[in-house]
């Protein structure tokens, strides 16, 4: 992994709102390429607030931070696509167009950030597909698919631009052990390529299982486990 550009993301002295409520206050960490770093903290700490707050979707108030090149809190509405096309999100409640074929819903993100070529499109459909497991399911409708099958999917449309980043909120919380190893798994696997993951869970296991740097929202700041001690118990 290259670790010698500059961060994919860069915090520094940010607040973070939870409408007019301050939630988190001074911010100040980075995220190399290549890095997986988790992000914990008990409900209503502001980890939802601050990943919103990375991918443009709550705005930037106070400090400054840089996205995979974009400075947020200079951005505009306008160059919010721009940003969305150079990292990639994935949700819990997966967020899939439940009236069209898996095929058709990465179809529209693609051809919403510009793509046009219809074969260009077909192949990297293809190739997202295969390389979250799913080969052989682009004609199927979502309601067709295992709840760990539609996040392979949101997986792989989060990969569609080759992102720099994913933002991942709670990606295994509605999965069962079994089926939230093989999600790890998958992005283990994508991190190990080079691509940067920001991964907020609840899930004490994943973090023995897959033992990474945690940033934790605790009391309305965020601790940095490269820099001090801090308890991980159930319930974070």
């Amino acid at each position: 992994m290259d670790f010698s550009s500059n961060p994919v993301v860069a915090l520094h002295k940010v607040s973070i709102f939870q409408d007019v409520n301050t939630v988190l206050s001074e911010v100040t960490f980075t995220i190399e390429k290549g890095e997986f770093v988790y992000l914990v903290g008990r409900t209503g700490s502001g980890k939802s607030s601050l990943l919103k707050t990375l991918y443009a979707d709550l705005p930037l108030k106070v400090g400054t931070a840089q996205v995979a090149g974009y400075n947020i809190h200079t951005l505009t509405w306008k160059q919010v696509p721009f940003l969305r096309r150079k990292i990639g999100i994935v949700f819990q409640d997966f967020q899939l167009l439940f009236d069209r074929s898996v095929a058709d819903n990465l179809k529209f993100v693609l051809k919403a950030t510009g793509w046009g070529d219809k074969s260009r499109i077909k192949n990297r459909i293809s190739e997202v597909l295969m390389r979250v497991g799913l080969d052989s399911s682009a004609n199927k409708m979502p309601h067709q698919l295992s709840g760990g099958e539609q996040q392979r999917v949101v997986i792989a449309r989060a990969l569609l631009n080759e992102p720099l980043i994913l933002f991942a909120d709670e990606p295994t919380g509605n999965l069962d052990p079994d089926v939230t190893h093989g999600i790890m798994d998958l992005f283990q696997e994508i991190n190990n390529s080079g691509t940067a993951v920001l991964m907020a869970t609840h899930n004490h296991h994943i973090l023995k299982r897959y033992p990474r740097r945690i940033l934790k929202c605790e009391r309305g700041y965020v601790l940095d486990s490269t820099r001090e001690e801090f308890s991980l118990i159930d319930g974070i």
